[in-house]
């Protein structure tokens, strides 16, 4: 069992040396840099200008369809990169599926577009 828990030692050591090495450099920060924030560091910041409202209050849903369409069309692209990089050994299969799926969102994007979703009114 011994044996065991030393395979987790390197770990604990890396993890140590991670949590002490963020103190100290907290601590440098603070012991280096000045310490005197005006009000203007210290004022909430909401697009240049004052806030006016309960920061409890109510989203508009508009925000949360452009985080998601922008979540989708991320990982698009993030299905591209590697898909590139391989296309020479993956041959047309590869090719034609890629093809397929870059097809269906495409299809979802003009769908999103005929409704309205990217308008900011």
């Amino acid at each position: 069992m011994q044996a065991y828990l030393a395979e987790y030692l390197p770990i604990l050591i890396f993890l140590a040396i991670a949590v002490g090495l963020a103190v100290v450099i907290v601590a440098a920060s603070l012991l280096v840099a000045r310490q005197r924030p005006d009000t203007e560091k210290l004022s909430a910041y909401e697009c240049g200008f004052e806030p006016f409202d309960d920061t409890r209050g109510r989203f508009d849903v508009r925000f949360y369809l452009v985080a998601i369409l922008f979540i989708i069309f991320d990982l698009e692209v993030a299905f591209l990169f590697p898909w590139a990089v391989a296309l020479g050994d993956i041959g047309l299969l590869g090719f034609w599926s890629m093809m397929l799926f870059l097809g269906v969102l495409t299809v979802g994007f003009v769908y999103e577009w005929k409704k309205g979703a990217l308008e900011w009114e």
